[in-house]
């Protein structure tokens, strides 16, 4: 579970997140969807503690079972008093999480290095991934610096799930990759989180493919959350296409 606790960020006059109190369950497939200037990429960056909240704060609440270093006695950490929250947090927002001198497989081999995987782990791991990667990712010999939009996108996603992390957060995963790629996504992503438990967040501005995948819809404006929406059936589609209509 995530707690989000009187969360606050202002960049001059503009309120760019304002949030009372939300939670995220474990399980969910939440989708962040609002327009452009609506708060999405500055809450994951506190999320991820890439940007610092002026006000409140978040939290990660780990499963009693869970060997969490750094957890408090009710097995939360805040992720801007301690790292120990990365190894089961996966996220790619920008290109600036790759590294991109190296190639695709030589940047894997680092991340599941880091993480403690062997080498045939990773191996192993990356064969879930062949039919996303579609070709155009693994083998080619190139450093990811030179690789489309497209194929850039494609490795920030492995990346995030490769460890299996129990949590995944994607800023804009549909962007840049074809229609084809789009669907196989969306599968990876439904069945990723069916066979873990995995609680998955994501942000995009394709609004079918985020109510299609999505158990549950925030809506936010001016970086607050005016809808949380239960999408079971995709049961949230007519509510939202009212709202983006009348903007």
């Amino acid at each position: 579970m995530i707690k989000l606790d009187n969360l606050k960020k202002q960049f001059g006059e503009t309120t760019a997140c304002d949030i009372p109190s939300f939670k995220i369950n474990d399980g969910d497939i939440l989708g962040l969807v609002g327009n452009n200037g609506a708060g999405k990429t500055t809450l994951f960056r506190m999320l991820l503690d890439l940007l610092q909240a002026d006000e409140g704060s978040v939290e990660y609440v780990f499963a009693p079972d869970a060997t969490v270093p750094d957890a408090s006695a009710s097995g939360s950490i805040n992720p801007a008093e301690s790292e120990a929250w990365k190894r089961h947090v996966g996220a790619y927002i920008d290109e600036g999480f790759l590294i991109d001198f190296l190639t695709p497989e030589e940047y894997f081999a680092f991340l599941g290095k880091v993480s403690g995987m062997t080498q045939a782990e990773v191996d192993e791991r990356l064969k879930d991934f062949e039919r996303f990667a579609n070709g155009e990712v693994f083998g080619q010999k190139k450093l990811i610096r030179n690789l489309s939009a497209g194929n850039k996108m494609k490795v920030g996603i492995i990346s995030a799930l490769l460890r299996k992390p129990q949590t995944v957060i994607l800023d804009e995963p549909f962007n840049f990759l074809d229609p084809t790629s789009q669907l196989v996504l969306k599968h990876l992503l439904t069945d990723y989180n069916r066979e873990t438990g995995a609680t998955i967040i994501i942000s995009s501005h394709n609004l079918q493919h985020t109510v299609d995948i999505s158990t549950r819809i925030a809506l936010l404006e001016h970086g607050v959350i005016i809808r949380d929406l239960p999408n079971a059936e995709a049961s949230a589609r007519t509510e939202l296409e009212a709202y983006f209509s009348a903007e």
